[in-house]
């Protein structure tokens, strides 16, 4: 019988695992001829709720924006695409094995261990929250442990794209996603960031301290419930010999408000470092099979020193002089960059071919080559036309535009600022356009995790949008900011008030929409997840 290929060059050669939403599977490239990992997800698995053609355009974006972040801490993505009924994500093939495993067979896990394991977690949350990417599903099983005890974060991106309301339950009752790892906002469906997968780490820390999730359970309703409400077990309680600085750290980044967590991946990072071992010999506690360290402490103890170490070292090679390495010819060196001495000047860009190209390039879907020329012609078209010219000001707007369907926030924020304001400046803060930039702006916020500031943006909005009669009036975009907001809340800790906020707007919805339209069939059902919680609290 003849192995499937996906894609018309991955050739498919044994099952890894398989799971609920899809499969992974060990593969030949038949193009590059190395070995590869390939996971397959069924659409009509991940969402039934959503249109399959919309959830493939959202994860090859979502794939596409996390081969932006280049870390040695993340697995490699190598293609993505569709093929057939199924979407396909083709990755580094890692020798290893996950942390779950790794913990499961060297209990009690050395407490030097969690600790290394969490610092190199850190290096990874800090490239990615950068991006902005937040992973969603952080937990052991989307760890990787090599051979030469360095972790690698597996699903990057994937997690946003099974399903944007992670903590749905099924008719079943089962959650879609990872109960023992969500954090509280995730579990009442508010707003994500940054600060959502630093409780998922203080959770990982914990069951690698402890020896055990901090809320476990038997159903999901109950772990989620535990999430929101009970406080975690100090880990010295278990394990009295866990300095006390490793267990403080832990209950902060278990905190329930995300205000009350740490700053971000760095500082969780500068926590750790005095916990951290010194380099020095190899003494693990324990080793892997063939013995293989898998030793998540060797990286501190032993960087960038070859694996798995040898009893003795070589007999130093004797030394050579070295020769000097041969002159380059003359094809194989860079032209200079500086005009030679009575050479005509640099011929100015033409900006209208480069817009021209810029938008045959995103017909064809090649975003991130759009981005570069739209943003390297900027400075050229402002010298040429003037800075605040209609050319520039439309050339700006189609940069920033394309910078957010590229997912690149940061840098699109501060372009979508500029142009709020230039327009405000002629036509006033409330005419559509500059809303329309405002709305952007506050957009790029909230994905950046800024909950704070993007709360104050779209307040500072909606009247605009809710104002009968005036030239910003939008009752549809009115109803998706207050939606907005009261994840935000939820997200910043105050649920009393996402509470009222969600349940107003369902009141209104359903007055403009009737019953069954899908926003107040979807804030009902947000709001009566958070009833089931509340009413397990009073039965308890």
């Amino acid at each position: 019988m003849n192995a499937r290929v996906v894609a018309g060059r991955y050739e498919m050669a044994g099952l890894i695992g398989q799971g609920g939403m899809g499969q992974v599977w060990t593969a030949y490239d038949q193009r590059l001829g190395r070995r590869v990992a390939v996971k397959l997800l069924r659409p009509d698995k991940m969402a039934a709720d959503t249109a399959a053609e919309d959830l493939r355009r959202r994860f090859v974006r979502e794939c596409r924006v996390t081969a932006q972040v280049n870390h040695p801490g993340l697995v490699t993505v190598h293609d993505a695409g569709s093929d057939g009924d199924e979407l396909f994500l083709v990755m580094q093939y890692v020798e290893g094995t996950d942390l779950a495993a790794h913990f499961a067979g060297h209990a009690p896990y050395p407490w030097q261990w969690a600790a290394s394991v969490a610092a190199q977690l850190c290096g990874v949350l800090a490239a990615v929250h950068a991006v902005p990417i937040v992973h969603r599903d952080l937990k052991p099983r989307n760890v990787m442990v090599k051979p030469d005890g360095s972790v690698l974060v597996l699903d990057l991106g994937v997690a946003s794209v099974i399903d944007t309301d992670t903590t749905r339950l099924t008719h079943t009752g089962s959650v879609i996603g990872s109960p023992a790892y969500m954090a509280p906002e995730q579990v009442m469906g508010g707003a994500v960031g940054p600060y959502t997968d630093l409780y998922a780490l203080g959770v990982v820390l914990h069951e690698l301290l402890s020896g055990t999730v901090p809320f476990p359970g038997t159903t999901a309703l109950g772990v989620l419930h535990r999430h929101l409400y009970e406080p975690p077990v100090p880990v010295r309680r278990i394990r009295p010999e866990i300095p006390e600085t490793l267990e403080a750290l832990v209950l902060r980044l278990l905190a329930k408000d995300p205000q009350h967590r740490p700053a971000g991946a760095q500082e969780v990072y500068e926590a750790l470092a005095p916990l951290l071992p010194t380099r020095g010999v190899v003494g693990a506690p324990h080793s892997g099979q063939a013995g293989i360290p898998l030793d998540p402490s060797r990286p501190f103890l032993r960087p960038h020193a070859p694996w798995p170490d040898r009893a003795t070292a070589p007999p130093p090679a004797p030394s050579v002089p070295l020769s000097p390495l041969p002159p380059r010819s003359p094809q194989s060196q860079s032209p200079s960059p500086s005009p030679m001495p009575g050479s005509a000047p640099a011929q100015r860009p033409d900006v209208a071919a480069a817009v021209d190209e810029a938008k045959r390039l995103l017909g064809e879907g090649s975003i991130t080559q759009a981005v570069d020329i739209l943003g390297g012609i900027l400075p050229a078209a402002a010298a040429e036309h003037g800075e605040h010219s209609p050319v520039v000001r439309i050339l700006r707007k189609q940069y920033a535009t394309t910078l957010m369907d590229d997912g690149q926030y940061r840098r699109a924020l501060p372009e979508l600022r500029r142009l709020a304001d230039d327009r405000a400046a002629d036509a006033g803060p409330g005419d559509p356009q500059t809303l329309q930039f405002r709305y952007d702006a506050a957009q790029c916020l909230e994905q950046l995790g800024e909950a704070g500031a993007a709360l104050e943006e779209y307040r500072a909005v909606l009247p605009y949008y809710e104002g009968a009669g005036q030239p910003g009036a939008d009752q549809s975009r009115a109803f998706d900011i207050r939606h907005r907001i009261g994840h935000l809340l939820l997200a910043v800790g105050d649920h009393s008030a996402a509470q009222q906020q969600l349940q107003y707007l369902l009141y209104d919805a359903e007055r403009a929409y009737g019953p069954y339209h899908p926003l107040p069939v979807e804030l009902r059902r947000g709001l009566d997840r958070r009833q089931q919680f509340r009413g397990t609290t009073r039965s308890r």
